[in-house]
């Protein structure tokens, strides 16, 4: 399996084409349309609601984005669809609603997020709900997650879709909550074959590291996050065979 050529021949707009300062909030509707009409790919986050509707949704807390407090988790989805994005206005979207607006109009990079704490094999029911939509969906989408259980899983749920695990250098002072033999294990990278995964997507700063060089050499995909300028996306396409941004238009 490899990742379509589609997911190379654009960038790709990082939780959509998000700017607060033009009332458009990360993983929006608005955020959205503006990355459709300007024909960029975009990356989107999943949640899970309490009754077991994938939001799109970047946080675990609704703090930070919204204009409430408390976990996405302990919301219904009707609920979570009447809170407003910060400086954005709209409720914060499912994916059924984003899959609808999309349509397959420019591809999608889903990417679930950690639903264990740990990275652990406690994926809870994020990759089973969203499966089930995803299924019937025709436009071109890839799937992935820092965590390797999460990619596993949807192997099996999602056998012909192409997917990824999401790398990073797993630095203490990045991810305190992760013990370091968690943080040693993930950083080089093991799981990349099991998972059947065809890409990596890895910090943009830490593009030499030797696991990413290695995986590149034998075919695998590098896509990159979060490029935040025109300066660090000319270093990161050097090793990247594509970026996410946010902040300029790449």
């Amino acid at each position: 399996m490899t990742l379509p050529a589609v997911f190379f021949d654009r960038p790709i707009a990082h939780r959509a084409l998000h700017d607060v300062g033009a009332g458009r909030a990360e993983n929006s509707t608005k955020a959205i349309a503006a990355a459709i009409d300007a024909n960029y790919g975009i990356e989107i986050d999943l949640q899970l609601s309490s009754d077991g509707v994938p939001m799109v949704f970047h946080d675990y807390d609704l703090a930070r984005l919204a204009e409430a407090t408390g976990a996405v988790a302990q919301r219904t989805a009707a609920d979570l669809g009447k809170i407003a994005l910060r400086h954005d206005g709209d409720g914060i979207p499912t994916l059924a609603q984003v899959l609808a607006q999309v349509d397959g109009q420019v591809p999608l990079l889903i990417e679930f997020k950690d639903q264990d704490g740990l990275m652990g094999p406690n994926v809870g029911a994020l990759g089973g709900a969203a499966a089930k939509l995803l299924r019937d969906y025709a436009g071109p989408y890839a799937v992935m997650s820092f965590n390797p259980h999460a990619t596993a899983e949807l192997k099996s749920l999602l056998p012909d879709v192409p997917r990824g695990i999401v790398t990073d250098p797993y630095r203490a002072d990045d991810w305190p909550m992760l013990p370091a033999t968690v943080r040693d294990h993930l950083r080089s990278i093991p799981d990349y074959a099991d998972t059947g995964s065809c890409f990596v997507s890895h910090k943009q700063s830490d593009l030499t590291a030797e696991p990413v060089t290695t995986l590149k050499a034998q075919g695998a995909a590098i896509l990159c996050w979060t490029v935040k300028s025109a300066e660090v996306e000319a270093r990161a396409r050097q090793i990247a065979d594509n970026i996410t941004f946010e902040g300029y238009l790449a």
